[in-house]
């Protein structure tokens, strides 16, 4: 082991000697379901894995902390997340999975950053000084991991902080195992340990300022046990950090448990720049609007917008493969849905098309306050999504054509809850509509939506 290597184990150590407890960082234990409170609107955020996979930089993160902070900031934007595989030296897109990863990791068998993509990391200070960066611009810090515990560990019988000289080979199982993934291996949930485990990294990411933990692996198949385990280390870290469960399909039978474990939960497998990714997330989507809720929220996934793939894992370097017309049904849906909004692109390298898709304060006005969202149909390539505003007593009403032909969408104002006169206004152009009368009606293009705040005139 290397000189540098040797402070950085010694640091995290001293940093984290007081945390070790299942009290975490403060002492106190959050009380039973306070993590609803946390989220209780959609977060929104950025996100790393669109456009840079397992290889982002610190430099790179912080570039686009700096775009959130300068443009998104004011239209409610504000968490900014590190993805996948932050702890390895020589990740490289388009085939992480290697072999010969080097991996960076402490005595106690948690993953620690890789100095040379995180200058800041050095000297044991983990993720601290970026989170204090991305903190001081007014914005809140996540990570992503995997479920499990490192395969590194296991083979090194490293010793759980904590758990009075359980090791990490004590804990852990080569079943359901990550099939595209081979860093870790499963936890058994019920093993001595085990919970001392999760207990050890979420308390070190709590030391580091961390406010959102996205964890991989965790939805299909559900990992319940695992989802505890991280649930309670969450709840008694002393700091309020945002659970995200990833990816999908989450299962429907799971709904009652993943809504009072999780903030938000995926419910599809990664989201591309391909219509049929949208389709199939809009058809899976009509179970999840009963558990749209204050706290915890049914997840679309990153929205795959802007400069995608500069060092990703689907196709080239490129500006999204949408049309207009696609991107802007897929944020009609992403916002009338209520679902996490997490941006996928490289935010410096947007244009003034895709910058206008994230800062409609009208259409984030509908995200942020809108309560009742469900779907009133979706046959023959039409869809409608409605919902109500309770502050102001306007409704909102989404139209959709899947189709790959024209097609007219309407909805009668009675199927709405409405009647008499009313005022339609398009809301992503600020221009009223004219309507005929006791309906809703627009002629859409193949792949195209309308969005529409009704009210009272």
């Amino acid at each position: 082991m290397n000189l540098n290597k040797s402070i950085a184990l010694f640091a995290c150590t001293v940093l984290l000697a007081g945390c070790s407890s299942g009290k975490g960082t403060t002492g106190k234990t959050a009380p039973k379901d306070d993590f609803r409170s946390w989220a209780q609107t959609p977060p929104m955020g950025w996100n790393s894995w669109d456009c840079y996979g397992p290889t982002v930089t610190e430099a790179e993160v912080k570039a686009n902390a700096d775009y959130m902070a300068a443009n998104l900031k004011k239209h409610g934007w504000e968490y900014i997340v590190t993805d996948i595989r932050w702890f390895v030296e020589n990740d490289k897109a388009g085939g992480y999975n290697q072999t010969d990863a080097r991996y960076v990791i402490d005595q106690y068998g948690r993953y620690l950053p890789a100095v040379n993509r995180f200058p800041s990391a050095a000297g044991g200070k983990g993720f601290k000084e970026l989170a204090d960066y991305v903190h001081s611009k007014g914005l809140k810090y996540g990570i992503h991991i995997m479920r499990g515990i490192p395969k590194k560990a296991v083979d090194g019988k490293m010793p759980i902080m904590g758990a009075n000289g359980i090791t990490a080979d004590m804990i852990y199982t080569t079943e359901m195992q990550c099939k595209w993934l081979k860093d870790n291996y499963t936890i058994v949930a019920d093993k001595p340990g085990a919970q001392e485990y999760y207990n050890s990294i979420i308390n070190l990411y709590a030391s580091w300022g961390v406010d959102f933990i996205k964890v991989d692996d965790l939805s299909a198949p559900y990992h319940e046990g695992e989802i505890n385990l991280i649930r309670k280390a969450i709840d008694n870290c002393g700091r309020k950090i945002v659970l995200s469960t990833s990816p999908g399909e989450t299962p429907i039978s799971a709904a009652a448990h993943v809504s009072t474990h999780a903030n938000m939960w995926r419910m599809v497998d990664d989201v591309w720049d391909t219509w049929p990714h949208i389709t199939h997330l809009m058809e899976v989507s009509q179970k999840w609007y009963p558990y749209i809720a204050p706290g915890t929220w049914p997840d679309c996934d990153m929205i795959p917008l802007g400069r995608i793939s500069v060092r990703g894992e689907r196709g080239e370097d490129r500006m999204t493969r949408l049309t207009k017309d696609e991107q802007y049904l897929l944020m009609t849906f992403f916002t009338i849905f209520k679902s996490p909004l997490m941006f996928g692109g490289d935010m410096p390298s947007n244009d003034a098309f895709t910058l206008s898709l994230l800062t409609n304060d009208e259409v984030l006005k509908m995200h942020r306050e809108s309560t009742g969202v469900k779907q009133l149909f979706q046959k023959d390539g039409k869809v409608a999504v409605t919902s109500k505003n309770p502050k102001d007593g306007s409704t909102y009403l989404a139209l959709f054509n899947v189709s790959d032909s024209e097609k007219e969408v309407s909805v009668p104002l009675a199927d709405l809850g409405l009647s008499g006169t009313v005022k339609v206004m398009d809301i992503w152009t600020g221009l009223p509509k004219a309507g005929i009368p006791g309906t809703v009606a627009v002629t859409l293009t193949p792949h195209s939506s309308a969005l529409y705040k009704i009210s009272s005139k």
